[in-house]
């Protein structure tokens, strides 16, 4: 049974809403984060993209709700041995059979998970992803995806998906997956400095013809002689 107390009012609402949308309609595949302000993200429609929704097992015994909101695919994250809804009631499904704790490893579904609901939404179908509550297990996929799909660090998808459903919590184990799959994505690439440069009396180190040596994600800004080396790291 959910005990309630000590929840805020919001968080309270949220655990007895069957769920919530996370992203509307023709912006699925679009947002992408600012550079100049990092805390606010920029929204450019894409036409042909479904909504993507969050929720608990609830939703899915209200066909009515289901129907109201075109909901077609089912991402089913939880571990129970019988479904209130399936393939045979005419829906998509992908289930991910996993319990609700830290010392569950979550990045082995991740890929397949991200996968299924991009091809979802760029089809133009609406997709759901729910757990047994909609506040840990389906949060962290529905993050993952954010992460992958949409170019967010962490804690900007975590933000995301909270304000739109309060009584996310996704347990600490799933957190340092989502953190780990955040750095497979995107981690800065390397980028090797010049040790030194010793100007138009010698030569610059690795280099035999005066000029300094360029590697990747570096450019070269200036003449035959006395250029400057601007150092571009692509940081987010």
């Amino acid at each position: 049974m959910i005990r309630f107390e000590g929840m805020s009012p919001d968080v309270v609402q949220a655990m007895c809403t069957p769920m919530h949308r996370i992203l509307p309609t023709s912006t699925a595949q679009s947002q992408s984060q600012s550079r100049s302000q990092s805390t606010q993200l920029q929204q450019q429609s894409t036409p042909s993209s479904g909504s993507l929704y969050l929720g608990s097992i609830s939703a899915t015994m209200d066909r009515d709700l289901l129907r109201a909101h075109h909901i077609t695919h089912l991402v089913q994250v939880l571990d129970v041995p019988w479904l209130p809804i399936s393939e045979k009631d005419g829906f998509k499904c992908l289930r991910i059979d996993i319990l609700d704790i830290p010392t569950v490893d979550l990045r082995p579904h991740l890929e397949g998970a991200c996968g299924f609901i991009a091809k979802a939404l760029q089809g133009g179908s609406n997709v759901l992803v729910h757990c047994q509550q909609g506040v840990s297990r389906s949060p962290a996929i529905v993050i993952a995806y954010l992460i992958h799909d949409l170019g967010m660090t962490f804690d900007q998808a975590h933000a995301l998906v909270k304000r739109h459903r309060p009584c996310i919590n996704p347990n600490p184990g799933f957190v340092n997956a989502l953190r780990a799959w955040e750095g497979k994505w995107h981690a800065p690439p390397v980028v090797k400095r010049f040790a030194s440069y010793t100007g138009s009396s010698g030569s610059p180190s690795g280099s035999a013809s005066g000029q300094p040596a360029f590697t990747r994600g570096m450019s070269y800004a200036g003449g035959a002689s006395g250029g400057t080396v601007d150092d571009n790291s692509h940081a987010r």
